[in-house]
């Protein structure tokens, strides 16, 4: 793996402005707010939160789907938004959460698999043929499918299909947007043992998207929790996983149901209402669900701090207690 990002976010932000109710004035929500991000070629970047934290947006703005506000996407160092969108395209790739829907379902999965190819011009029908042909194989289909249509395939089928649908281009980066969460939990191990073969393979970079922290360990070799826009630690697996620094972060680790008989479900302690993101609590903005949080919490917002593989953003390590740092 290089050192050097292959895709990068500096200061992020991004804000729509909703409408609330009819006669509502309208406000602003920032979904992304101020995220820097780096992904190493050739590395799994597992990013996890709540649903609703910003994870699917920041997804649409690496895609460039959606413009960020403010702040900038980089790829291979080159602005994203000064790149041809075809070009681009080749690059970067996405596979969606749900296969039943983001198939076309009138087309025949030759047709599903080889539109890229088409839209880029490139080969012959021929050559295309022989590229679907040969991607299939690699996911593990038969080539006697490539006839058939979604309806006809099960929700597992229908995800290789996707991942067939987004690698026929070879691109560099693929971003995973929660692309197990739709299937049963049998299908699920066999599509991530696919991603992972194929990561090795390809040498893909991914960009992985899950609130199932089971699925990250099992794939990611870094991790970035996400909180209301903001990422509130970032840690290799390992770390994340054996020393969480971030309240948010041992609440999310603890959230994990057990197999152990007698233990029932968990207790995060984070309550049942996830705050509104129109309008933020002040400070942390954590600090209302914080078993911890002390009476700055709810004054200053927490900067980042680094730690030996990453970063975290609370009070608990921040010596200067919220005051001004030179």
């Amino acid at each position: 793996m290089s050192d050097a990002p292959v895709l990068e976010l500096r200061n992020v932000t991004k804000t729509y402005t909703v409408k609330q109710g009819m006669f509502g004035e309208p406000k602003p929500l920032t979904a992304i707010n101020d995220v820097s991000l780096k992904l190493g070629r050739g590395e799994v970047l597992g990013l996890v939160g709540e649903s609703g934290c910003g994870k699917s947006t920041l997804a649409k703005v690496l895609l460039g789907l959606e413009a960020p506000s403010s702040g900038e996407v980089l790829v291979d160092g080159e602005r994203l938004d000064g790149q041809d969108r075809r070009k681009l395209a080749r690059r970067i790739q996405p596979i969606f959460q749900d296969p039943y829907s983001s198939l076309n379902p009138r087309k025949s999965i030759a047709d599903i698999v080889s539109l890229p190819l088409r839209v880029h011009k490139v080969g012959d029908a021929a050559s295309r043929d022989r590229a679907v042909r040969e991607i299939l194989d690699i996911v593990g289909l038969p080539a006697r499918v490539m006839n058939t249509y979604p309806s006809q395939m099960s929700g597992g089928q229908r995800q290789r299909v996707a991942i067939a649908r987004a690698l026929i281009m070879k691109p560099e980066i693929v971003i995973c947007d929660e692309p197990t969460s739709a299937l049963d939990v049998s299908v699920q191990s066999q599509i991530l043992n696919l991603l992972g073969d194929l990561r090795q393979e390809f040498g893909l970079t991914y960009l992985f998207i899950s609130h199932n922290l089971a699925v990250v360990e099992h794939l990611a070799t870094r991790v970035a929790v996400m909180y209301l826009g903001r990422i509130v630690e970032e840690a290799s697996v390992g770390e994340l996983f054996d020393t969480p620094r971030h309240p948010y972060s041992v609440a999310l680790l603890s959230s994990v149901l057990t197999p152990e008989p007698g233990r029932g479900v968990p207790d995060t302690q984070l309550g049942a209402v996830f705050p509104n993101p129109i309008d933020p609590p002040s400070g942390c903005h954590f600090h209302p669900r914080c078993a911890r949080a002390m009476p700055h919490c709810a004054q200053v917002a927490p900067r980042p701090l680094p730690t030996p593989e990453g970063h975290v953003e609370c009070h608990l390590y921040d010596d200067s207690r919220g005051r001004a740092v030179a």
